[in-house]
């Protein structure tokens, strides 16, 4: 009996370990941590958004409106269809004006336009100067809709999102992915995002309120977003399989006592 007097000794001692490495502080997991905010008057933060340059392989929803109907037509086929098919990202892909290589996009009757590092503003009023060669009272409608974020690790719904507002905040794409799991590192968050001379990699603290302030907080077309765990949550994986061990263990303990419990008893 002594035996198990240690035993029920060493998992209670197990128990305290464990439930101490799986708790967390306040200060581990609020975002934007600063003691400066009031409810008195709003904190401002100097950060504009940057304005998106249209890069390769971006996909492209342009329309070309004019009362002529067969005009309207001739130029906005793929439109239809796209619209018949409902507009998903399969048919965005599909019926979209791509970005080639080379920075052009080919469009019916104008042919190649070079619109690559151009704002969407820019790139449509270009756009608007060759349909106006053609057309009268022509307007031209131009939309980036490839605009395609991933969130991976730590969160509740991992997956790639398509962002139609044409911004997207670090935050926003957390939500996008149901928020950071609590046991996520919100210190140690990692952005992926692919530049001209490759892939760049820069760790985001969320509980920093600096953040705000950072180029990072907006998001690019195609960024990553990777969450890591925290060390208690792999703590407590690791203990996981002890757990199990000593669960089985007492298991057979008490089983073992009650037989001899029984045999005494008897004699």
């Amino acid at each position: 009996m002594r035996i198990f007097h240690y035993f029920f000794k060493a998992l209670c001692i197990f128990s305290v370990f464990a439930m101490f490495t799986s708790c967390y502080s306040k200060k581990e997991l609020v975002y934007l941590q600063n003691p400066e905010y009031s409810t008195l008057y709003p904190t401002q933060v100097k950060n504009r958004r940057p304005e998106y340059k249209i890069q390769p392989n971006d996909v492209l929803y342009v329309t070309i409106q004019n009362p002529d109907t067969e005009t309207y037509q001739f130029f906005n086929q793929g439109n239809q269809t796209m619209n018949q098919r409902g507009g998903n990202e399969a048919s965005l892909f599909l019926l979209g004006y791509s970005v080639d290589q080379n920075g052009d996009i080919s469009l019916p009757l104008l042919g190649q336009i070079k619109i690559v590092n151009l704002t969407l503003i820019e790139a449509q009023n270009i756009i608007q100067t060759e349909v106006d060669k053609y057309l009268r009272n022509s307007s031209v409608n131009l939309k980036l809709v490839s605009f395609k974020i991933s969130v991976l690790g730590d969160v509740r719904s991992p997956g790639y999102y398509y962002v139609y507002n044409g911004q997207c905040t670090v935050l926003e794409a957390l939500a996008l992915a149901g928020d950071l799991e609590p046991q996520a590192n919100r210190g140690n968050i990692k952005l992926v995002r692919q530049t001209e001379n490759g892939a760049e990699v820069i760790l985001l603290d969320m509980t920093n309120p600096d953040l705000i302030n950072s180029k990072y907080y907006y998001m690019l077309p195609n960024d990553v977003l990777y969450v890591e765990p925290t060390k208690q949550q792999i703590t407590r994986l690791n203990f996981q399989p002890i757990g199990i061990g000593f669960s089985a263990i007492s298991a057979i303990g008490v089983v073992v006592s009650i037989i001899l419990n029984l045999r005494a008893k008897k004699d």
